[in-house]
């Protein structure tokens, strides 16, 4: 078959409107098999999903898309397709399956657990005033959390609604959100998931929910019980009502989406849907039939072919505009990206047409920017902005080095009296990353994180050697042994105060770097207090309170809120913190930041002072160029090493003194605003940093 460009000027007419569609006639049917022989359209009778009450063969039309229509296919009905085709490698076809309709808006459940599509009543949902808040990306502020984990343990909200939509909506947690002062909810997946049959088989589930199996349904079991019982439809409602509170309050919702693979997983593994509709072209394989599985999960969907491009925008569009959310976090984004010899390419359609599709007009697009695959690291090689529209990226790299300045070199230098690292490799990444994002894309392009919803939690950063997986039922060997963390001499838990009081400012240089950084932080929830996970680095089959965010904190936990909410304060009210371009020597760059670097003497930074162990001191001297906001200036003192150091603040042409805005050493919340003059010599904690603002 023709692997055409799937261009907007291009797109293939054939493939729109798949799934059913509803009329004053009843309904019609449409699905893309190009290797099928024949299909069913099976209708189910309304009080058992598995009794079939009519059959209607489907018919091959243009563009190797077949249809059906039925009166009787209306709000309510219960479907499959089943379908015929060749048996030869490569092939999965088994016509006494009932398989799973791609575009299905709803999904029921049978007695025996197997799923049924669902006809979707037309949508008359009311969002009223609701609108989207539309945050421009440089205020954002992104929030990773779990749909049911944020709330289940919340008690302020009623326990019919705990770990609910519902719940994640109630008055009680918008109001812990905004009140923390992030801008957009990052969700983990919720499209309807499955647990794998390896987790099923150790009566563990999947947590995280990175095992698809429709993408057009919420996800049921984190709907209220109420309604649950109600149907698909009243799942439905209540997500949009979810949304809809959340953009009252003024909050954006993203969705972490899996289209990489689904929960057919590999050969041999469940099929329910693509798998038996065409095999060969929905999912990457060898021409002997072995799947090229590049996503470690399995199998990788063959985005290499319109109809699985199709598939994935239609619900793209289906998210952003029926159901208003605001953005998505693709996930291992680089599967995407292969084409049809499973190489990546930066300019392929599915990532060009997900930027520029006016139908996704003003929705972020966020990429995990890699997979498991050969050549699977991606980090910077996304398309780049059309006008103003572009991807970003989950940026490990600039991960790994803050992790490694303020845990693993501190850990090193106690071993060794030397840390091994200087301070350039940080402030490339302070600054935006430039070494890694083309111009073009600036600072915008990274998304910030030191800790995501794999990996060690921000207080097991500073708690923990090793990971700590044994509950995983994997004999430890899962999730990864590179953590870039330091226990700070103990593992895990301790009653010594020091170490206590060291790890607490740990997370406090942590939390400051991460929201003083030019680029898009995300936090991961709970790290705003000090959640932690016992170790565990890997939790992804973990549904309880080792995961769940508690909502009771200790009192040093509270003192850790407070200092997170006054860094995403000054965050949102110095604009010199997040520039949106990438400024140029000798320019005045619109809306960019002016940057001089200084050492501990006020001095403009050498190499020495770039590259030694020994010189873990600068002195960030930030202005921005305003182009929508007034001109700011900042200052920002990074200190990485353990012994205090007196630094002199730096002289600079318009500058005539600092106010001090916040000081990691400072275990509690204040409003120092103490002012220095330039050349003031100023005794620096060990480990810690200071934000000034010049004026």
């Amino acid at each position: 078959m023709t692997h055409w460009p799937l261009t907007l000027d291009r797109m293939p007419d054939h493939l729109a409107d798949l799934g059913v569609r509803l009329s004053d006639d009843g309904g019609e049917l449409r699905v893309w098999s190009a290797s099928a022989t024949a299909m069913d359209l099976c209708l189910f009778d309304d009080k058992d999903a598995s009794w079939i009450r009519a059959t209607i063969p489907l018919v091959k039309g243009e563009g190797d898309v077949w249809s059906a229509s039925s009166p009787q296919l209306v709000p309510g009905t219960r479907y499959s397709i089943r379908a015929t085709g060749p048996t030869t490698a490569g092939h999965a076809f088994d016509p006494a399956l009932h398989l799973i309709d791609p575009y299905a808006r709803g999904l029921a459940r049978t007695s025996t657990g197997d799923w049924r599509g669902y006809v979707q009543e037309r949508d008359t949902f009311d969002w009223g005033s609701s609108r989207k808040p539309r945050i421009g990306m440089d205020h954002t502020v992104l929030y990773e959390a779990h749909a049911k984990g944020i709330s289940k343990l919340n008690p302020d909200v009623p326990e019919e609604l705990r770990g609910t939509y519902a719940g994640l909506a109630h008055e009680s947690t918008i109001a812990y959100l905004k009140d923390l002062g992030i801008t957009t909810v990052e969700l983990l997946p919720v499209h309807q998931f499955v647990s794998e049959q390896r987790l099923i088989k150790q009566g563990l589930t999947n947590y995280w929910g990175y095992n698809t199996l429709n993408f057009f349904t919420p996800h049921a079991a984190y709907a209220s019980r109420e309604a649950q019982f109600g149907g698909t439809g009243a799942v439905l409602r209540e997500f949009k009502g979810m949304v809809k509170l959340l953009h009252e309050a003024g909050l954006e919702v993203v969705l972490d989406v899996v289209y990489n693979h689904t929960a057919e997983e590999g050969l041999g593994g469940p099929t329910t849907s693509l798998r038996g509709l065409d095999n060969r072209n929905y999912y990457r394989q060898t021409p002997d039939g072995t799947y090229v599985d590049v996503t470690g999960c399995g199998n990788s969907v063959n985005t290499a072919t319109p109809a699985a491009q199709r598939l994935i925008l239609d619900s793209l569009r289906y998210w952003a505009n029926d159901v208003q959310v605001d953005g998505f976090r693709f996930d291992l984004a680089a599967t995407l990206g292969r084409d049809a010899a499973n190489e990546f390419q930066p300019e392929h359609p599915l990532l060009l047409a997900i930027r520029d599709d006016p139908q996704l007009e003003g929705v972020k697009i966020i990429a995990e920017p890699w997979d498991v695959g050969m050549g699977g690291w991606q980090v910077g090689n996304f398309p780049g902005p059309d006008q103003t529209r572009g991807w970003s990226e989950w940026n490990d790299g600039y991960r790994d080095r803050m992790r490694d300045f303020w845990l693993t070199d501190i850990g090193a230098a106690r071993t060794t009296g030397s840390a091994p690292n200087g301070i350039g490799s940080l402030a490339r990444r302070l600054a935006g990353s430039a070494h890694v994002f083309s111009q073009e894309r600036g600072p915008m392009a990274s998304v910030n994180f030191i800790t995501a919803h794999d990996g060690f939690t921000m207080a097991d950063l500073t708690a923990y050697n090793e990971k700590h997986n044994l509950g995983n039922g994997e004999k430890n060997r899962d999730g990864t042994d590179n953590n870039h963390s330091f226990n700070h001499g103990v593992e895990g838990a301790t009653t010594d105060a020091a170490i206590k009081d060291a790890r607490c400012k740990a997370m406090r240089n942590l939390l400051g770097t991460l929201l003083l950084s030019a680029g898009i932080p995300m936090l991961t929830a709970g790290d705003e207090f000090g959640r932690s996970q016992r170790g565990n680095n890997n939790p992804y089959n973990q549904d309880g309170e080792l995961t769940w965010m508690p909502w009771e904190r200790d009192a040093w936990q509270d003192e850790l809120l407070e200092v997170t909410r006054q860094l995403i304060q000054l965050r949102a009210e110095n604009p010199a913190l997040r520039p949106v371009r990438y400024g140029r020597w000798g320019e005045t760059v619109p809306s960019a930041t002016q940057m001089d670097w200084y050492n501990k003497q006020g001095v403009v930074m050498d190499e020495e002072d770039w590259n030694s162990p020994g010189e873990r001191t600068l002195q960030y001297l930030a202005a921005s160029t305003p182009e929508f906001e007034d001109f700011n200036r900042i200052l920002l003192v990074v200190h990485g090493l353990e012994e205090d150091v007196d630094v002199i603040l730096p002289a600079h042409e318009g500058v005539a003194g600092y106010s001090l805005l916040w000081d990691s050493a400072v275990d509690e919340h204040e409003d120092p605003m103490v002012d220095y003059l330039p050349g003031s010599t100023l005794r620096i904690a060990g480990t810690s940093m200071q934000l000034f603002r010049a004026h």
